[in-house]
């Protein structure tokens, strides 16, 4: 196959109504999600002053997720998946009002604050694992990454945009303007998710029965080795070679602590992310999917080595950029095998799974490298993380020839969801 630079592929939102409006949906929340992170680190730094209290944040939003996210993708074997990402996305509208009311209210009470926010992140984690089910459903095969493409450029754009907007509008209105923002988007979501035709499960046996296996995620995962490969291979990067929580440090000891150098760290990494993202196209065609993931890993670790190393800020930056861009190919591209190698009977499950490494690997990784750097150094700490993390995946690829080997399926003359195709003709 001749290599050719192709941009990012817009035929799922050209094809796909039903795509297209899931797209708009899930744009509109991730831009409210990121400018209610902004609005409740503020809220709770103004009225605590104490970084164990913005530290708790992350329990109130971490724990929530991956018990909710488990049975999220429990029910999502079981009921219609349309109908409860629904009832998920109410339950994170009525969070997002109630944000908005107590901060009208001039709520002084931190431990309401979080319960509210515990509140919203256990709503949106029920509905997530039917979430990432979606595009494999409204997409023929080859279009599947090229979707998963799009979804993932419109979450980093509102990375870089959502914090932006949320600084502005709370130094102008208020704590209410941003929560009010917020409400507004996942108001838009849930327009379009009401727009989408019903998707009950795949049945599990050829008979018509509809049983459904009573094993779970775990198990399925573990049992085929393209998808304990995938998540292996996403676990050692994230797990050893995360770099968020070390960016403070390198930041104080070779750049002068400049804030405003800490934020050029986190925008790199997403313009590295949109880059790729805008660029897709020459990724989501290619068959082999497992090898490019497991490429696009092991430059994440190199990337992240170098970036420990790194002496001058556009170096610093640079290697930062290139590990965004090879975070956005490898999540890609995981998502994309994911969906497409396990049958639908137990997408929910399995990208149940998938939701719990995805959160708990990052928070782990920045965990481990702030202990290896306070024995040691943030160097040390990133050059040994990024280079164990190369090593571990090359022994993942060593180890799984199944991986390695993985070619996307071809496609089906029309998506596999019953009724998709008739809902977009007749809107």
């Amino acid at each position: 196959m001749r290599w050719r630079v192709r941009f990012l592929d817009t035929r799922p939102l050209r094809d796909s109504r039903p795509f297209r409006d899931l797209w708009i949906g899930t744009l509109a929340s991730q831009l409210g999600a990121q400018t209610a992170t902004v609005a409740v680190l503020a809220q709770v730094w103004d009225l605590t002053g104490s970084p164990v209290s913005t530290g708790a944040i992350g329990l109130a939003t971490g724990l929530p997720m991956v018990l909710f996210g488990l049975l999220g993708g429990t029910l999502a074997d079981t009921v219609d998946r349309i109908a409860l990402v629904r009832v998920s996305t109410a339950g994170q509208l009525l969070a997002a009002g109630a944000l908005f009311a107590q901060a009208l209210a001039d709520n002084r009470d931190v431990l309401l604050l979080l319960a509210l926010v515990a509140l919203q992140s256990a709503c949106g984690a029920l509905g997530a694992p039917a979430r990432r089910t979606l595009p494999v459903r409204l997409l023929p095969a080859d279009q599947v990454a090229a979707g998963l493409a799009l979804t993932n450029v419109s979450f980093q754009v509102a990375m870089l945009a959502g914090p932006a907007m949320a600084g502005l509008v709370i130094a102008r209105w208020g704590f209410p303007a941003a929560y009010a923002v917020q409400g507004v988007t996942v108001a838009v979501s849930m327009l379009t998710v009401l727009r989408l035709p019903a998707m009950k499960p795949g049945r599990t046996d050829a008979s018509g029965t509809g049983r459904r296996p009573q094993r779970g995620g775990w198990r399925i995962v573990l049992r085929r080795p393209t998808l304990w490969g995938t998540m292996a291979t996403d676990l050692s990067a994230t797990l050893l070679a995360m770099p968020v929580a070390l960016f403070p440090l390198v930041n104080e000891n070779r750049f002068g602590g400049d804030p405003q150098t800490l934020g050029l760290f986190l925008s790199a990494v997403a313009v590295g992310g949109i880059a790729a993202g805008l660029l897709s196209g020459t990724v989501t065609r290619l068959p082999r999917a497992g090898l490019v993931q497991l490429t696009a890993a092991g430059v994440w670790g190199l990337a992240l080595a170098v970036f420990g190393l790194a002496g001058p800020l556009w170096l610093a930056l640079g290697c930062l950029a290139v590990a965004g861009a090879a975070d956005s190919v490898s999540v890609v591209t995981r998502n994309a095998l994911v969906q497409l190698e396990t049958p639908d009977a137990y997408r929910g499950r399995v990208s149940s799974v998938e939701h719990v490494i995805g959160v708990a690997g990052p928070e782990l990784g920045n965990l481990r490298g702030g202990l290896v750097a306070s024995a040691t150094s943030a160097s040390f700490s990133l050059v040994a993380g990024g280079l164990s993390a190369v090593l571990t995946i090359a022994v993942v690829a060593a180890t799984n020839p199944s991986l390695r080997a993985y070619r996307t399926p071809p496609a089906v003359a029309k998506p596999i969801t019953p009724g998709v195709a008739e809902a977009a003709a007749a809107g």
